[in-house]
């Protein structure tokens, strides 16, 4: 799944770069614009489809899978376990971890929050150690990690945001303009719960592209927003003492 990802966001990426749209693409396959897009959002182009659209581009498939390694090869898309535990050990350490990712300055980070230059300095000199960027002259930061990067399933920064997120993300009343809360609850197959997991997937990938997006965008136009995620059984304790003892350890 993550490679296909790759392929396709390497394909978006060829497609911007020769000034190709949906539409451009849409009357290559013959289909609606709307059709291509959920070619994308789905990842499920077929081998001819995407063949179709190489040559649109003037490319083998094999090109394109060239201009993906290209892309991925050499960029980090995860850390070790000891890596991880190394941020999460130092506080100052993982902010300026979180500010780099969201595509920070070395002057925003330093002037929007209380960390002098040589501390922030010296913290970017270990995140550069670790390749999650590079540190260029005047302090100028490339961030080295693939678009599909993430933290360590049940990894130390897993786990520190979820302690995190348990004593304060829950705090809000969520009812800002900007905030939103939903709370679902039902019973599904567990057909249904892999396919409901798939669609989340595809936020998150969507959430990506749109923080990928904004980047571009001055700093002051931007703000920080934290999304969660989550799908379990699970039933209410509170109702725990009125199922029947047969039930209690039922999934």
């Amino acid at each position: 799944m993550a490679q296909t990802n790759n392929l396709l966001s390497t394909l978006k990426l060829a497609l911007k770069a020769q000034n190709k749209t949906y539409v451009d693409v849409a009357k290559a396959l013959d289909l609606s614009e709307a059709s291509v897009k959920r070619l994308f959002n789905e990842q499920s182009f077929s081998l001819s489809r995407l063949d179709q659209t190489c040559q649109l581009l003037g490319l083998e498939i094999s090109d394109l899978v060239q201009l993906m390694n290209e892309r991925y090869q050499r960029q980090l898309q995860q850390l070790s376990i000891q890596q991880e535990q190394e941020i999460a050990d130092d506080l100052v350490l993982l902010l300026i971890t979180v500010c780099v990712l969201n595509r920070w300055s070395f002057k925003q980070i330093t002037e929007f929050y209380d960390i002098t230059e040589a501390e922030c300095i010296g913290k970017l000199v270990r995140l550069d150690r670790l390749r999650i960027i590079e540190l260029l002259p005047n302090n100028h930061i490339k961030l080295r990690v693939a678009a599909n990067f993430s933290w360590l399933d049940k990894g130390p920064i897993q786990h520190f945001f979820q302690t995190v997120i348990g004593q304060e993300f829950f705090r809000s009343d969520f009812q800002s303009e900007n905030e939103c809360l939903v709370v679902l609850n039902g019973m599904l197959s567990l057909q249904s719960n892999g396919e409901f997991q798939r669609r989340l997937m595809r936020l998150v990938r969507e959430f990506n592209e749109l923080n990928d997006h904004d980047a571009a965008l001055e700093f002051d136009k931007r703000s920080g927003y934290t999304v969660v995620m989550a799908l379990r059984t699970w039933r209410y304790g509170l109702f725990e003492e009125h199922i029947r003892s047969e039930h209690r350890n039922r999934s």
